[in-house]
């Protein structure tokens, strides 16, 4: 059984281009320079229209995260468990999203521990995920 891939739209086609890349793409606005993820058509701070789409360093920090031991997609079985994480990205304060934490050991993931993208091939698209990252000074 494959597991779900992604079906891109008009706003998240680039992300979904840039995951295919092994690239993590994200919005900005040029005008008050905020990051947004999930994409979006505005800039939720100053409600600006023109969003440009930045390569982002690939980097954050577990905020939160969670251990999946039951598979509720038969597709996911294989993987159990696995962690079901929110990370915090280095570009911005709160710019968090919602991935998982793989090719790691579950006792190692902490909340604030470092974090890296790597990428999941589904179908001819590719799934941003993250790892533990070696430890690094801020």
């Amino acid at each position: 059984m494959n597991k779900p891939e992604p079906v891109p739209d008009e706003v998240s086609l680039h992300y979904w281009e840039g995951a295919r890349q092994g690239s993590l793409l994200l919005q900005r606005c040029p005008a008050c320079r905020f990051y947004l993820h999930p994409p979006g058509v505005a800039c939720p701070r100053c409600l600006s229209d023109s969003l440009d789409v930045v390569p982002a360093c690939g980097r954050g920090t577990v905020y939160a995260f969670t251990v999946a031991r039951q598979a509720f997609d038969p597709a996911f079985a294989d993987d159990l468990p696995y962690v079901l994480a929110l990370v915090e990205l280095d570009e911005q304060p709160g710019l968090r999203m919602v991935t998982n934490i793989i090719d790691s050991e579950l006792s190692e993931i902490t909340a604030g521990a470092p974090v890296e993208a790597t990428f999941e091939q589904r179908g001819e698209w590719s799934i941003p995920q993250f790892r533990l990252a070696q430890r690094r000074v801020r």
